[in-house]
């Protein structure tokens, strides 16, 4: 009885040390908090708000738009970026018949298997394979950019605040900065190896400015390229490589919507004509 009585008053003891020291460590983590002064920060640009075709709850993919954005990351962002997420095969929902995404598979070298030797290998890609990686690892990719690794495009939209608009807007932002700015927060001058951007959180990215000049890309359907063009153009298609099934799934919304509004209402005529004959209590 003694012992039981000891390990529970040890217990109770061991308790009370862990509540009493993550009690403090709130305390003090609230004052740190509320004493602390904020850094001062060289404010960045919020993405401008473009006119997307597939924005709003009836929107649609415009699929020369999304083939202009294919031909942009094919001649200017997968020297660096990879789509790890994007099978040639789905190329097919922009609008590419079978033969057409055939060819464009095979045109590509992707890591393959040789079956004599059994040794990695490169082979042309068929319609199952993914998007290669421009790297054969991030040692290569980090090597070859100034110790910064390219991220996967595949989700980028998805995985910045306003994807799309971000990414157009990026796209287009680079430029010197102003001798106000440099002279209000000095920090924002680029370090050797960087790039000033206004639409960068910190202004300053590893990023080269991919999109130099109008008429970079030559577009099949003679839409100009200037660098506002072909920015929107590769930001709808990486929207499109993020959520491919995003037209999908807002066409299915509204029969859903519908079906659930007449639910509620054969419900509520149910439950007037059940109760119609019993009268509340007053």
């Amino acid at each position: 009885m003694l012992k039981l009585l000891s390990v529970r008053l040890v217990a109770m003891a061991v308790g009370l040390v862990f509540a009493v020291a993550a009690l403090w460590a709130l305390v003090v983590g609230v004052i740190a908090l509320a004493t602390e002064e904020p850094v001062p920060h060289a404010p960045y640009e919020k993405p401008n708000d473009y006119d997307w075709s597939f924005s709003g709850p009836f929107g649609k993919w415009d699929q020369q738009q999304l083939q202009r954005g294919l031909k942009v990351y094919d001649e200017v962002c997968a020297a660096c970026h990879s789509l790890k997420f994007v099978a040639f095969r789905d190329l097919e929902q922009l609008g590419y018949s079978e033969a057409q995404v055939k060819a464009y598979a095979a045109a590509k070298q992707v890591p393959g298997i040789d079956p004599n030797t059994g040794e990695a290998t490169m082979r042309p890609g068929l319609p199952t394979d993914y998007f290669p990686s421009p790297y054969p690892n991030n040692v290569a990719a980090a090597a070859a950019n100034n110790n910064a690794i390219p991220p996967d495009l595949s989700l980028m939209t998805k995985a910045r605040g306003d994807g799309v608009n971000y990414v157009a807007s990026l796209l287009t932002g680079y430029q010197e900065p102003s001798a106000e700015l440099l002279a209000e927060y000095p920090e924002a001058a680029p370090g050797p190896g960087l790039y000033h951007n206004s639409y960068f959180p910190n202004l300053n990215l590893a990023m080269a400015p991919p999109l130099t000049s109008d008429g970079q890309v030559t577009y099949d359907d003679g839409t100009e390229a200037t660098i506002e063009q072909m920015s929107t153009d590769v930001a709808a298609f990486l929207a499109w490589t993020a959520e491919p099934s995003m037209i999908k799934r807002k066409q299915t919304g509204w029969p859903v919507m519908i079906f659930l509004l007449f639910a509620t209402i054969l419900a509520y005529m149910s439950k007037k004509q059940i109760w119609a004959a019993v009268k509340p209590k007053k």
